[in-house]
């Protein structure tokens, strides 16, 4: 909406930062608000330090995902394909606030069909307004449209379930989405577009909402928050034309959650018994086994994964 109006007193890189700075503002007050509607977190009784979290306020990703569409509308130029992205980060976002205010968790395979139903529309969306062809290292591919689609889903289903198993140190999650975030937006700034702008106003309401996250925090992203930023991540990878920078630029969430996920997937239909020295997440092995504190984690799984996303530059 202001995009337009910007842009005739602005260059696109002052708009941009004019966004980001009213994204944190915006966050930081309704942040603040702590909304009756949020509801407590109960501890968690299997996870390190779970009982430190009884009582702080969760599933506030509800309020931060709502700020980043609502200023997402007003600074970006919005096509079609971008308002649905954004209307199925909401629906994303919802079914996990109503998961973290629900009395009884969900059940696992009835968030995962609706993270399934959810990748499918994001995919027959994305492959009605762009092609196939894609590039990996020096390589371009044109990949079949049944290829791609599945491999489409896939991405964003694995994007949106690692990245909220990663979410359980302070701090932890939204830190290594701002390093994948900038990393693509750096990166592919080009090709990403719009697309990539909407990432810095996200990293922006992310710096927000650690100011309350930070160890010791005070209040959760939940399911609602982790979610949409996995999901957020999925279509900055595809919209990148590098969908398979994915594994380079996200790798620490992917081992953080992912193995977790691989470890019960194989225990639970094939009967093997893998994995059993490693304790999943990742996050709550290091601090059991090798006595990690909250602020180590945080800091060393972020070096990590910067790191890693300066060796994918020079790849």
């Amino acid at each position: 909406m202001l995009y337009d109006t910007f842009l005739g007193f602005f260059t696109p890189h002052q708009a941009a930062a004019i966004g980001m700075v009213v994204s944190f503002i915006l966050t930081f007050v309704t942040l603040n608000m702590r909304f009756s509607f949020l509801p407590q977190d109960q501890g968690r009784a299997f996870a390190i330090n779970g009982a430190l979290s009884k009582g702080k306020l969760r599933g506030v990703g509800i309020v931060f995902a709502i700020d980043f569409i609502l200023v997402s509308v007003l600074f970006l130029p919005l096509s079609v394909e971008m308002l649905i992205y954004l209307g199925l980060l909401f629906l994303i976002m919802l079914s996990g606030y109503l998961d973290d205010a629900a009395e009884k968790p969900w059940n696992e395979y009835k968030k995962g069909l609706i993270d399934f139903v959810l990748s499918v529309a994001t995919m027959v969306t994305f492959l009605s307004q762009n092609g196939t062809t894609i590039k990996f290292l020096a390589f371009e591919l044109s990949i079949p449209y049944p290829v791609y689609f599945v491999l489409g889903v896939a991405l964003i289903w694995v994007a949106i379930n690692v990245t909220n198993c990663s979410d359980g140190v302070d701090g932890l999650c939204a830190s290594l989405v701002i390093v994948t975030i900038m990393s693509f937006v750096i990166l592919f700034s080009e090709k990403l577009g719009s697309v990539g702008t909407a990432g810095q106003l996200l990293v922006a309401v992310l710096l927000a909402y650690l100011y309350f996250n930070c160890s010791p925090s005070s209040m959760l992203m939940g399911d609602a928050g982790s979610r949409a930023l996995g999901f957020f991540i999925a279509i900055l990878a595809m919209k990148s034309g590098h969908p398979f920078s994915y594994l380079m630029l996200s790798l620490v969430l992917i081992i953080d959650g992912g193995l977790g996920l691989l470890k019960i997937t194989l225990i639970r239909f094939f009967k093997l018994k893998v994995m059993t020295n490693l304790r999943t997440p990742i996050h709550d092995h290091v601090r059991k086994n090798l006595g990690w504190s909250d602020t180590q984690v945080v800091l060393r799984f972020v070096i990590i994964q910067v790191v890693l996303s300066i060796l994918y530059v020079a790849l």
